[in-house]
């Protein structure tokens, strides 16, 4: 029998009280899965720095779970970004999930603060040099939207790598071959760290085809098609389940160990998910919390 793989979730934090209560709702449901870490995201152009403190300060604190702070350098200088970093060295934080990080919203291409860090390498190299943190960098299966020519995504991530990454989890994909096929480029690229392959279990199939077009994630037709019949079947959610285990299974397959699950702060698909591959619930946790 395969053995059950290791998890790992991302939440967002709130900006109203109502995200807030499906955020710590989600977390809450999640915990007892004893994934092996979680990961807190930033917004378009760093728009939430101090909710995802304040959320990876939470968690930390209220659930024991190990937290990956993301941390991106858009609208910063170097010493703005390096105060961050040294809050979650405060609070305890040891893993910080590194990225360049999208503009802000109406500025079009992404474009270096003058006194900030021009890329995610940079980011990386800093973070690297305080020695405090494991670092997880963003990996891209499809091409990225700023990608000029094939096999930028591989050699990039390469660059982050020897920058000092310890770990990359990639955008998500719609088929096992997609992520197969990069890993394997990877290793012909010399990468030897681990790269955690990201799922997002679908329950609003309009919201996340509009985030893969912008992400550059390739949608294949028959993806499309399978939600449009489902939608009208009022089944998408059933159909956002079996993809996400399907690949999930896939993978496993090919020797994957570890799953990252995009949650969308939404956790009872990705909990599904996760039973389905046999990753069951602590009882004593579930009590706790």
């Amino acid at each position: 029998m395969t053995a059950a793989p290791r998890v790992s979730f991302e939440f967002f934090p709130p900006q109203s009280l109502e995200a807030s209560f499906r955020l710590w709702d989600t977390v809450q449901s999640l915990a007892p899965l004893k994934p092996n870490f979680v990961s807190v995201t930033y917004g378009a152009g760093g728009t939430t720095r101090k909710l995802t403190h304040e959320a990876v300060s939470t968690i930390r604190k209220n659930y024991g779970l190990n937290v990956a702070a993301h941390l991106t350098c858009v609208d910063a200088t170097r010493d703005e970004t390096m105060e961050i970093v040294n809050a979650y060295a405060e609070a305890g934080v040891t893993e910080i999930v590194a990225l360049r990080g999208d503009p802000p919203k109406g500025q079009g291409e992404f474009r270096p603060h003058p006194d900030g860090f021009a890329n995610s390498v940079e980011l990386v190299e800093a973070l690297a040099e305080t020695g405090k943190f494991k670092l997880r960098v963003g990996a891209y299966p499809d091409p990225h939207p700023d990608a000029k020519a094939p096999g930028d995504d591989v050699r990039w991530l390469k660059r982050k790598i020897d920058a000092g990454a310890d770990s990359a989890i990639t955008q998500f994909f719609f088929e096992a071959e997609s992520f197969l096929r990069f890993r394997d480029e990877c290793v012909k690229a010399g990468i030897d760290a681990p790269i955690i392959p990201g799922v997002v279990p679908i329950d609003n199939w309009k919201g996340v085809r509009k985030f893969a077009k912008k992400c550059g994630a390739h949608i294949p037709a028959w993806v499309d098609d399978a939600f449009d019949k489902a939608i009208r079947d009022g089944r998408e959610e059933l159909l956002g389940t079996a993809l996400a285990t399907e690949i999930c299974s896939d993978l496993i397959d090919e020797g994957v160990e570890d799953i990252h699950f995009y949650t969308l702060n939404k956790p009872h698909l990705t909990r599904d998910v996760c039973h389905a591959l046999g990753v069951h619930p602590d009882v004593s946790l579930e009590k706790v919390a």
